[in-house]
């Protein structure tokens, strides 16, 4: 019970300030969603592998010992949540990180869990 106020007193002063600084509930609904896609350990795997280098499905299949089919999935989900991104160079297929920010997060996550 140490979690409940012991007394019920309201702060509106403090409210009011959150609630203006509150992001949009549909703001907040794609960021749970965002961090739903690193909540699988394979993605952080791909994830990881590419933090290295820019790879196609093959490497990535044969480097976490997976079918290329179960990559190519994963890489849907990572594409569509705009984490990676990827380039087409004859008939292969190339996947990398969008952008710094995935490597920020990861890292950041990484060094939460490592405190």
């Amino acid at each position: 019970m140490s979690e409940i106020c012991q007394e019920h007193h309201v702060h509106p002063e403090v409210l009011e300030h959150v609630k203006t600084d509150l992001p949009k509930e549909e703001e907040l609904y794609d960021l749970a969603e965002l961090f739903k896609v690193f909540g699988d350990s394979t993605r952080i795997r791909i994830l990881y592998a590419l933090f290295e280098s820019e790879l196609c499905v093959c490497d990535i299949a044969e480097l976490l010992n997976m079918s290329q089919s179960a990559i190519s999935h994963q890489l849907r989900v990572l594409k569509q949540a705009r984490l990676v991104r990827n380039r087409r160079e004859g008939k292969t297929v190339y996947y990398f990180l969008a952008d710094d920010h995935v490597r920020t997060i990861i890292g950041q996550g990484m060094e939460h869990i490592t405190e």
